[in-house]
């Protein structure tokens, strides 16, 4: 699944054996981010004619039924109010996304999904996570769970005051 381009062409294949271990496991820890990233991207423009980006927006709405404030899709996917905003308007133009003023705060918009959106992204859905599920095949349960826990404690050094899942 994984080209061998993707295998060599990376900033962690320069490091010298001798560099420092956290600079050669952060290279590690971005490097395979971003080729598992470029995998799932592809493959989502590929089947869907999507992004990763438009996936993570939908799966937030998906997981928000009574919408969400644009700056809170922001937060959630991290990235600028402008990239949100411009997500937002080409999935409302496809009938993805519906947005209406916030009834608390007229100045503020929420952003919903539209039935055809909610099942658009549960076709996606169910594609992506078989293919987490393939490219995480390789390591065992264990290795799974130790790496999930591994990470989910350097988390916590950023958020500690927020949920570490």
């Amino acid at each position: 699944m994984i080209s061998s381009a993707l295998r060599h062409a990376d900033p962690e294949s320069a490091l010298a054996h001798d560099d420092h271990e956290a600079l050669r496991l952060w290279l590690r820890l971005f490097t395979t981010t971003t080729m598992v990233e470029r995998v799932v991207d592809s493959t989502l423009k590929r089947e869907f004619g999507s992004s990763l980006p438009r996936f993570d927006l939908l799966a937030q709405l998906h997981r928000a039924p009574d919408g969400l404030r644009m700056g809170e899709l922001s937060e959630r996917i991290l990235v600028t109010n402008g990239n949100v905003t411009w997500l937002v308007a080409a999935l409302e133009r496809e009938g993805f996304v519906k947005r209406r003023p916030d009834a608390a705060d007229r100045r503020a918009t929420v952003v919903r999904l539209t039935a055809t959106g909610r099942r658009h992204f549960e076709s996606m859905a169910q594609a992506h996570e078989a293919l987490i599920a393939d490219l995480f095949a390789g390591l065992s349960p264990v290795e799974r769970r130790s790496l999930h826990g591994a990470l989910g404690s350097l988390k916590a050094r950023f958020r500690p005051s927020e949920d570490v899942r």
